[in-house]
């Protein structure tokens, strides 16, 4: 054979002696093929160096296999550990990924270059679009949803942990804790996680009999919470606890008050986060924090996504996963 001739599946049909039908259910994830033949048909094909052109594949087919992850930030850890799970998890059922990345405010546009790669499905994360889009999105056929957010007028599917339900956690244990004077550093106004956390915690304090005793914004960032925790404590009148919005501010919360103003965590003041990110764990934060069950809400994202490609009936769903308080050792643990 020529070698400047690309070998096609015809050519590995021949030499394996099966139908070129064959040699497409052998390199097709789940097509109904027995196992000595898939062998044969991968010998032949590794022999004649062939390897199958899923442009051309997905331009018969109609069906790309691709999906696109649309990420705004990967600062925060939780958003790395999400997606590597999410791209297995699909790799698993078949599927590729295509990750994209925006800037706050351009989603719509990134997303109609997305749709350009004849995607499959979409995944937002740390980004929302307008609903206008996620309209047509679904007018075509494609699945949206919105990973770890919500827009309630959105047509889009979502994937949140229950954010309310931790933030009520998160300021029942600090109050059980003997705290009095408990501050809020939120993330980003306008998302969804940090509206439905600080509403939680809002409500949990209320219980007790208590109002926030200050909020200050971060902004989703480590440089904005470095800022927020030195207007909140670098004062006499500095709040005994903090509610810091995730753990990627907390973690900078953390590095402010024990590196720049000299106070002990948890006997000066309490800190907790939200995530439970990896870096958590380590010796240096040990960070109290509330999980967000990503396992869960990864299985739950590509079980919408797959369901609906496979069908081929786009529908909002919802899916809330249950959150957890994590008790480690930079919060005062409540006595009895």
């Amino acid at each position: 054979m020529n070698p400047s001739t690309p070998v096609t599946s015809e050519d590995v049909a021949r030499h394996a002696n099966v139908s070129q039908s064959a040699v497409s259910r052998a390199f097709t994830p789940g097509a109904s093929v027995s196992l000595k033949m898939r062998e044969k048909i991968l010998k032949s094909a590794a022999e004649l160096g062939y390897r199958p052109n899923a442009l051309a594949r997905a331009m018969i087919s109609g069906k790309s296999g691709l999906i696109a992850m649309l990420v705004a930030y990967l600062d925060n850890q939780f958003y790395p550990v999400m997606l590597e799970q999410l791209s297995r998890r699909l790799q698993a059922s078949g599927y590729q990924v295509l990750l994209f990345m925006t800037e706050p405010g351009d989603q719509d546009e990134v997303v109609g270059r997305i749709l350009q790669y004849q995607v499959e499905g979409i995944v937002m994360a740390s980004a929302t679009l307008s609903s206008d889009l996620a309209r047509e999105c679904a007018r075509t056929g494609i699945p949206v949803v919105l990973f770890n957010r919500y827009v309630a007028t959105s047509p889009a599917s979502c994937v949140t942990s229950d954010n309310i339900e931790g933030g009520r956690l998160i300021a029942d244990y600090l109050v059980r804790g003997g705290h009095e004077r408990i501050g809020f550093i939120a993330g980003a106004e306008d998302s969804s996680t940090n509206r439905d956390r600080e509403a939680g915690f809002y409500n949990g304090l209320a219980e007790h009999g208590l109002a926030v005793f200050e909020r200050v914004v971060g902004g989703y960032s480590f440089e904005g919470a470095a800022a927020a925790a030195r207007v909140l404590f670098d004062r006499p009148d500095r709040p005994d606890a903090v509610f810091v919005a995730n753990d990627h501010m907390a973690f900078s919360v953390m590095d402010v008050l024990r590196d720049e103003l000299g106070l002990r965590i948890p006997e000066d003041v309490s800190v907790i986060g939200y995530d439970d990110v990896p870096q958590a764990a380590w010796k240096g934060y040990d960070l109290t924090t509330v999980s967000q069950a990503g396992a869960q809400m990864v299985e739950a994202t590509a079980e919408i996504l797959v369901e609906q490609i496979e069908q081929a009936a786009v529908r909002k769903r919802a899916a809330v996963l249950p959150a957890e308080l994590i008790v480690r050792s930079s919060a005062r643990i409540p006595q009895g």
